[in-house]
């Protein structure tokens, strides 16, 4: 499903990757603390990205955009992650949504949207989750019927981001009467079409800044032109998609964690404890230390993860798994001590750690919980046993 990656000179990215961190620095950051308090669309944080081109780096050149490696996609994930998650998501949630477009929509219909997607002049959203089906894709209950040249579609999809805001919805269904993976299908609606209803905002956690909500399906009838890719199509589409999104949801969570670390060092270097700075102290000094080396190992593993999606390798799926496994559970710690580092003054909303410690929640559930990529890594190690010989293994001898 991949097109070729133009040629990103390692100039060119080091360029745009300034580009990047002088926007956190001089945008997104500074604003990053209002956008927390508020469930509302961060247009501004949208317009800024859109401007600097950094959306047009998920989509292919002929249309429109300049396609990105991913190695230096999570680089830019990292770093608007450092201060911002609601920013951080909008790179990641154009990736999601607009990759299957690009790929598997019609080369006609994706002219049409595509340049406008990579511009930031449309949103589109990825309508996959349900009630009922989360990480278990294959068991969602949304359903297509073929009727003359349209299919009609019916059902409810759950926690959808940017709902509220996207003017295209990726709706992933399944044929009437079919059961399993091989059933389902991916279609492009479009917002306006008749049947079609966006919930009220879904208040939660963290993340504030990108609302979710339910979406509706009623008899909504979208033209055959529409489907994405071909009928049966939709798991592979969404498998696909879901690799990309979970090294992404990866390397968001080692930039929240390096800018934890970040701030908890700041603190740590000014603020005074029993007459000494509290980075003085060899407790703290260690807190520090293992946290930066187990965030700078987790990136080594995005990363290199990256690199072997760039290379279109077999085992990126499990990779994926891996990275994002590693990264949201090590994310979680590391804001919670950071935060812990400084006290009472850290579980102050004044102080970023509290909206830190709340977005990294989100990272050990979406795409994914955790324990549901243990699973997957597990029984990939169980499978891969029976065709390995360790040279100091004899089992042929042992009573098992």
């Amino acid at each position: 499903m991949r097109s070729a990656v133009p040629d990103w000179t390692p100039e060119a990215e080091q360029e745009f990757m300034g580009r990047v961190e002088r926007l956190v620095a001089q945008e997104i950051g500074p604003r990053a603390n209002e956008v927390g308090r508020s469930e509302t669309f961060a247009w501004e944080s949208f317009r800024a990205l859109a401007r600097e081109g950094v959306f047009a780096t998920s989509f292919p050149v002929r249309y429109g955009g300049t396609e990105a490696p991913l190695r230096l996609r999570v680089r830019i994930i990292e770093a608007v992650a450092r201060v911002c998650s609601a920013a951080a998501s909008m790179v990641t949630g154009v990736d999601l949504s607009g990759r299957p477009i690009a790929f598997a929509a019609a080369p006609t219909l994706a002219a049409t949207v595509m340049p406008k997607l990579a511009s930031g002049e449309l949103q589109s959203a990825f309508a996959l989750t349900e009630p009922g089906a989360g990480s278990d894709v294959a068991g969602m209950s949304c359903t297509a019927r073929p009727e003359g040249d349209a299919w009609v579609l019916n059902g409810v999809k759950r926690f959808i981001s940017r709902a509220t805001v996207a003017d295209l919805f990726i709706v992933v269904a399944r044929t009437e009467g079919t059961v399993g993976a091989k059933g389902l299908s991916a279609f492009l609606v479009d917002r306006d079409a008749a049947g079609l209803r966006v919930g009220p905002v879904q208040p939660k956690l963290g993340w504030i800044g990108i609302p979710i909500a339910e979406v509706f399906l009623d008899e909504v009838r979208v033209p055959a032109d529409r489907m994405l890719g071909a009928e049966g199509e939709g798991f592979a589409i969404a498998q696909d998609t879901l690799v990309r999104a979970r090294i992404g949801h990866a390397a968001m969570a080692v930039g929240r964690a390096q800018g934890a670390i970040d701030i908890a060092a700041q603190y740590a270097a000014r603020r005074s404890t029993f007459g000494r700075r509290l980075g003085d102290h060899q407790g703290v000094q260690w807190m520090l230390a293992e946290m930066t080396t187990q965030v700078e190992a987790a990136r080594c593993l995005v990363h290199r993860c990256a690199q072997r999606y760039d290379d279109a390798d077999p085992q990126t799926p499990i990779y994926a798994s891996m990275a994002k496994l590693h990264a949201a559970d090590l994310g979680m710690r590391v804001t919670t001590d950071c935060l812990q580092l400084l006290g009472g003054n850290g579980y102050l909303q004044q102080m970023p750690l509290e909206r830190f410690m709340r977005d990294a929640k989100l990272n050990q559930i979406g795409e994914g919980a955790s324990e549901i990529h243990k699973t997957v890594i597990g029984r990939h190690v169980i499978r891969q046993a029976g065709s390995l010989a360790h040279p100091c293994l004899d089992l042929d001898g042992v009573d098992l």
